[in-house]
């Protein structure tokens, strides 16, 4: 598939995650608090599939000259924070119990939160950011945002990110083979939101996909 057929189907997969959302909504109305401007999950460190990264470059770049620059600017401070928090995962390496406990506490601003805590691609927001607020599976467990009204020991229908993140890693995959990169593992590399909309997505598979190397 070119690019464009490839995002129709990353397409799909957003539609899924809407329709659960509210779905969810309409059944636990009361357990699911996002509110405009809550921004809980504008800071959870997550990565990003590189198709996914293509998307939300492609549509940031559509963006006014202001608001780019105005996030160029938040990148810098997500960038920091993003090897501040590098240092701190090494520092408890082989004890990914701890690795995972810090990366769950940890609080990184999104570049695309302005200052008015809206996010200037809510139409775009990656499929993660979509279902922060209700029960989703994830490495096997179910989570679950810490401000919902989802109660612990009850028993609530779960998304499935892990099969999402299936179809987004098979999606990937196919990206970077139109690239010329025949490599299934690196189609499982993560990008941050910062270095996505920073760096041209054909410079940013060069650098990172093309090359041996670790997440960005």
């Amino acid at each position: 598939m070119n690019p464009d057929q490839l995002f129709r189907s990353y397409d799909l997969l957003v539609d899924k995650a809407d329709r659960t959302f509210r779905e969810m909504q309409q059944e636990y109305g009361e357990c699911v608090r996002c509110e405009r401007h809550c921004s809980d999950c504008c800071h959870a460190v997550f990565g990003l599939f590189i198709i996914e990264a293509a998307y939300l470059k492609q549509n940031f770049d559509q963006l006014d000259k202001e608001k780019i620059k105005a996030a160029f600017l938040r990148c810098n401070e997500a960038d920091r924070d993003l090897k501040r928090l590098e240092k701190m995962l090494l520092s408890y390496r082989g004890d990914p119990n701890m690795q995972a406990y810090t990366m769950a506490r940890e609080r990184i601003r999104c570049p695309l939160l302005d200052d008015n805590l809206d996010c200037i691609l809510h139409s775009c927001r990656p499929i993660t950011c979509r279902v922060y607020g209700i029960p989703t599976k994830i490495q096997g467990k179910a989570r679950v945002c810490g401000k919902s009204g989802f109660k612990k020991g009850m028993n609530y229908p779960v998304f499935d990110l892990d099969g999402v993140y299936r179809d987004l890693y098979d999606l990937s995959k196919e990206l970077l083979e139109n690239s010329g990169i025949i490599d299934p593992e690196k189609a499982s590399l993560l990008v941050s939101v910062s270095k996505t909309i920073s760096t041209p997505t054909d410079i940013l598979i060069n650098e990172i996909f093309a090359q041996p190397g670790e997440d960005g």
